[in-house]
């Protein structure tokens, strides 16, 4: 479909009453993201109950696999109890393991510790009521009887292995989470005419055609009054918060892939969690050990330790 769009468009250039959409918008309109009259993004609560879906679904399969392997013991009890109970386990560690990931940037953001420490910190916390629960299932009907040290600490254990094992399952594939426009790219690249293709004699423009600016994720994302002037984008769990000269809004989009779509602005990344532009910059303030970058519209903009040194011999503190 794509290619008999563009094969029509190159055979009929002047015909904007049948083919009024450029290549940019109709691929945005295809993917269902964005269209032309409405270019806002999906809403983010209908964003994280899909992302809440997909991961129910990925929990139920996880624990139907652990009842038909039946580890820790649990293959004596029949199949069905072991479906239920490693399901309805799977349910409950994804309530309880799955705000880790936003405790854990938070955490680090806030003790300049490395997220991988962090990660590893409330994963161990939070196995302790997870284990707590997992006993009192297994103990079921009753009557329950304190558990000896030894015996609480390898149900910690195991319970550690299970939850921990998932929850890095889960934070190395988050790539799944990666912005929604990204399709959007990829359809709009997919809508560009092959190379291979045997060119298609055209009548000759009037004028020189303006050729279309490559599509930018980002900026599509942005609702037209905040502008084009990215100031700086912040980083919010799996969404970064685009900082402009006019205002801010979410986009749901890694900062790491964020950054690439600015990547011809004079800036840098100063922390885990913060991109910055050089000319936005109106101040630096110090206080003890930590350094804060002021922006314009008053938004400040940690530093890290190790950032310090760089961002003065840049000339920018």
């Amino acid at each position: 479909m794509l290619r008999e769009w563009s094969h029509y468009r190159a055979q009929n250039p002047r015909d904007p009453a049948l083919c009024p959409f450029t290549k940019r918008e109709w691929a945005a309109t295809f993917t269902g993201m964005t269209s032309p009259a409405n270019p806002q993004p999906a809403p983010k609560a209908r964003i994280t109950a899909r992302k809440i879906t997909i991961d129910l679904t990925i929990m139920t399969g996880i624990g139907i696999v652990l009842a038909f392997i039946g580890p820790f013991g649990s293959f004596a009890e029949p199949l069905a109890f072991r479906l239920v109970s490693w399901v309805g386990f799977a349910w409950l560690g994804y309530a309880i393991y799955s705000p880790i990931n936003a405790i854990a940037d938070r955490l680090s953001e806030a003790l300049d510790l490395p997220r991988v420490f962090t990660w590893g910190l409330t994963v161990t916390l939070a196995t302790v009521p997870m284990a707590i629960a997992v006993y009192l299932v297994s103990g079921m009907p009753g009557p329950y009887r304190f558990p000896s040290l030894q015996a609480a600490t390898e149900q910690y254990f195991y319970v550690w292995i299970v939850g921990g094992g998932i929850t890095a399952f889960f934070y190395l594939i988050e790539g799944r989470h990666a912005p929604v426009a990204s399709a959007t790219t990829t359809v709009a690249a997919m809508a560009q005419p092959s190379d291979l293709e045997p060119p298609v004699a055209t009548p000759e423009p009037l004028e020189p055609a303006v050729p279309e600016p490559a599509p930018n994720p980002l900026l599509d994302a942005l609702p037209a009054e905040l502008g084009s002037d990215i100031i700086a984008l912040e980083m919010e769990d799996h969404y970064v918060r685009v900082h402009t000269a006019l205002g801010s809004e979410l986009v749901l989009m890694r900062l790491r892939d964020a950054m690439v779509h600015v990547a011809d602005i004079d800036g840098r990344q100063t922390h885990r969690s913060w991109w910055v532009a050089r000319g936005a910059v109106e101040d630096a303030q110090r206080d003890g050990r930590n350094v804060r970058l002021v922006l314009a519209r008053g938004i400040e903009a940690p530093v890290s330790r190790a950032q310090v040194s760089e961002l003065k011999e840049a000339g920018w503190i």
